[in-house]
Parts: structure tokens; C-alpha cells; sequence
């Protein structure tokens, strides 16, 4: 038996996210623990490279302005990226949602 877990994390991606990575609403990730913000956002971007720099800035790894991610009706777009996601998330109970803003008048 192996000492490292692994999860299964669901990503709900927006529409054009998700029509540039050519998959449908909702991509599932294994990763290894401590599953993060920033784990899944690697793992990803390492299975979807052409969205390496849409969700975060190439140089800094910054969440882009326009974008934001919630899990289980919390905005979590500014924690720090290696806080530990929820556990209903890290279970595969409840979706990682990246979130396209809405801006406009």
C-alpha cells in the first residue's frame, strides 16, 4: 500500500476555458495531497498547457483580474495559494468552480 493519498479533485472550468482546453464544463484532476489552490492549478495547467497564463500570470502565478474561484459557497480567490482546499473538495463531494467576472455596465 502506497503512503501518498491521492484525490480526485473536480474543476468546473468556464465556457472559454474550457472551449480552448476542448473539454466539457468539468475536468477531474488526481492529485497527490496537500491538495491546494495551488496543486491544482500545476496539475492543470500541466494537462492543459495551452492554459498556461489564462488563469494565472506566466511570470508572477498571480490569479488574473477577470477570474475567480469558489468552492463550497466560499470565495477563495484571495487566499493564499498552498491553504488547503475544503475537504468536500479535496473528497470530490463538491467542484473547484473557476469563475469568469462579469464586468460591464
Amino acid at each position: 500500500m502506497s503512503d501518498a493519498a491521492t484525490h480526485t479533485v473536480r474543476v468546473e472550468l468556464p465556457y472559454h476555458l474550457r472551449n480552448l482546453a476542448g473539454v466539457g464544463e468539468e475536468v477531474a484532476l488526481t492529485l497527490a495531497a496537500p491538495v491546494t489552490l495551488a496543486t491544482v492549478l500545476d496539475a492543470l495547467e500541466s494537462r492543459y498547457p495551452m492554459l498556461r497564463g489564462t488563469i494565472r500570470d506566466h511570470g508572477t502565478l498571480q490569479r488574473r483580474p477577470f477570474l475567480r474561484f469558489f468552492a463550497c459557497a466560499q470565495d477563495l480567490s484571495h487566499q493564499p495559494p498552498d491553504t488547503p482546499l475544503p475537504t468536500a473538495v479535496i473528497e470530490g463531494k463538491e467542484p473547484l468552480i473557476v469563475l469568469g467576472a462579469i464586468a460591464g455596465g
